[in-house]
This record gives C-alpha cells, structure tokens and sequence, in this order.
C-alpha cells in the first residue's frame, strides 16, 4: 500500500516522523517524535521519584501520610475534546468479542442498546457521579457471576431533563436463564439493577423494578459498523435536540462530585495498524482526507453569546444563539476521519498516492 520508512534508527533520532494509522472505521495521519517522548517519559519518572521522597520525607516527621488535595475542578459539560476521542476510539475498535465466539464463529445472539436509568428520587441513591459508577461496576461484576462470561459493551453516561443520571450499553444480551435466579435476561436484568440501585422506599424500588431498565435491538441492529457505533453514540450532538443529556446536574457539580468520564468500554481491544511515510505522502493523504470530509457537508450544533451594542434598553445583555457549522476532523496536515470501512478507504488512498508519484 503506502511507501513504508523505518520505524525508528535509534534511540537519539531527533525531530517527527509522519505516519499513518488505519483502523476498522478510521484513518489518521500524525507525526510522532519518539526523542520527545522518551524525555518526557524521563522527566515523569523523575518527578514520581521525587514525589515519592518528599512523601517519605513527610510520614518519617509527621508519622502519617500526607492527605490527597482536595478537588478543585467542577464538571459542567461533557467537553469537545472528549467527544472527538470517543469518536476515534470507537472508530478503533475490533467488535469481534460481540458478534463471535470463543471459536471464532457466528453468535446466534443480537446486539442491542440496554438502558439503565434511577428512580425518580435519584439523588438518594446516587448523590454524585462516584456512586453512580460504583453501581456500574458492581453490575458488570454480577454479569459475569449470573451469565459465566465478561460483559462486553460500550457504554455511555448520560442524563435525562430532571438531572436523573443514566447508562447506554452496546452488548449482545445472552440467551437462557442466569446461573443464579434462573431467570430470562430482560427480567434478570430489571432485578439485579433494581437491586443494585437499591432505593431505600419500598414504592420507589418498586416503581424502579418495573421501569428501570430497557432493552432495544433495533438500536443494535443498526450499529453494523464501527462509525455506525460512534455515530449513535454522538448522534444527540450531531441532532442537537437533545445536547441537554450531556449537561451535568447541579447537584453533581461541586469539586470531587462529578460524573468522571462519560464514556467506556469493556473486553474489546483496539485493532489498528501504523505505517511510517514519506513527509510528502502524508501531507497529500491528509489534505485528500480533508477534502473528502468537507465534501461529506457534516455540521454540528453550537452556542454562542453575543453581546447586544446598541443604543437601546438591551445595552450589554447577552444572549446565546444556537448555530450550525461544519465539522472538520482535518485541520492543516494532521487529523483523522471516521468512515465505514478503514482497510477499504486507506487502499483507495495508497492508490491515488501511486498514481501521483507516477505523474
């Protein structure tokens, strides 16, 4: 395909080395200065090693470990920056562990989009973003007992218009009864997260055993490829109607209470392949890339202030106004795009380079 270089002469070699990384749903071109990391990785070591001392230092004084620092910052958004590597990072992944078995065949299982949501008096159960995470993991914790294997899924933490936190999980739902209760995987699943949230009044764990969970398999069904995976769960960004589900609530937005990170996955792997490349060919592939993703026309919503500078009552108020504009993975010579099919993409792109350098 691509006109490969060596990966690395030696450990001084100084300044980038472009290269291309190809995924199951992305392409990405980069450089990487392996010199620069492995200073940087030297000078973290060094201060890991000094903050270990000075800890040392402190409990032969005091004769205690000094206490962590408190929290400083508050978590009000889940942030752009995140969102793009959750894109990517989908894009990256091999969802073989889903849709085959120990033994390389075919599942005769579905995928499907498993929700699981709080009583309506959530804040008694989960009053910050670290109970809510605890309920997560003791639920991944229980399927492997109930059903003898790891949960395999990805998983997003969103939130409903009251505040109330909840879990998006891509999985494909066993068949059969559990070990444990012998019970079906819908009623299995209702029980044991009813039983995990745990709401201390007898009516609401009731009301939540009844409607705390939901299974969808026309969401899975529609996941067929890995941008189709970060496509939904991106897809209330690119919508705009419903960005209020990644507003954290108020509750949860004091230092040290907030909901960590919003996104996760579990038993998949990354499948990615790197080749290292000619500074020419990666600056012509970048910008073919970015042509190809302006051509694709895809916006997203945003907000922005605007201050009012006339004469008028209004003087200085601000507003917000909600706009669209177009999305661009590719800025200059280095970004990544997300598109169906990495392998097939990156060879129709290795051709044109071909038919470029013999022009």
């Amino acid at each position: 395909m691509f006109t490969a270089q060596a990966e690395r002469i030696g450990p001084v070699d100084e300044g980038p080395r472009w290269r291309i990384h190809i995924g199951p749903g992305v392409v990405r071109v980069g450089t990487k200065d392996y010199a620069r990391r492995d200073r940087a990785e030297q000078r973290a070591e060094e201060d890991m090693r000094m903050d270990v001392d000075q800890r040392v230092a402190w409990f032969l004084a005091e004769g205690d470990w000094p206490s962590e620092p408190d929290p400083q910052r508050e978590i009000h958004e889940w942030s752009r920056k995140s969102r793009a590597r959750m894109v990517r990072t989908l894009c990256e992944l091999d969802y073989t562990p889903l849709y085959l078995d120990e033994d390389g065949q075919r599942r005769s299982r579905l995928p499907a989009m498993v929700t699981l949501t709080y009583p309506g008096d959530w804040l008694t159960v989960a009053p910050n973003g670290k109970a809510a995470k605890a309920h997560l993991a003791r639920f991944r914790k229980r399927y492997a007992r109930a059903w003898n294997e790891p949960l395999a899924a990805v998983w997003k933490l969103e939130f409903q218009r009251r505040g109330a936190p909840h879990f998006h999980l891509l999985t494909v739902p066993p068949h059969g009864v559990d070990a444990k209760l012998g019970l079906p995987f819908p009623a299995w699943l209702s029980h044991t997260w009813a039983e995990i949230v745990a709401h201390p009044e007898a009516e609401e764990y009731s009301r939540h055993l009844r409607a705390g969970t939901g299974i969808d398999y026309a969401e899975g069904l529609r996941a067929r490829d890995p941008r189709r995976v970060a496509v939904y769960f991106l897809k209330h960004n690119v919508a705009g109607d419903k960005e209020y589900q990644h507003e954290v609530p108020e509750e949860w937005r004091e230092p040290g209470a907030g909901p960590g990170r919003f996104w996760g996955y579990w038993q998949l792997c990354k499948a990615t392949a790197t080749v290292q490349v000619d500074p020419e060919d990666a600056i012509v592939a970048a910008r073919t890339m970015r042509r190809w993703s302006r051509a694709q026309q895809r916006t997203r919503q945003v907000t922005r202030p605007r201050v009012d500078h006339s004469d008028g009552p209004n003087r200085g108020r601000v507003r917000y106004r909600k706009s669209r504009e177009r999305v661009v993975l590719v800025p200059r010579s280095k970004g990544w795009v997300a598109v169906p099919d990495g392998p097939a993409f990156a060879a129709e792109l290795a051709r044109y380079l071909d038919q470029r350098r013999c022009e």
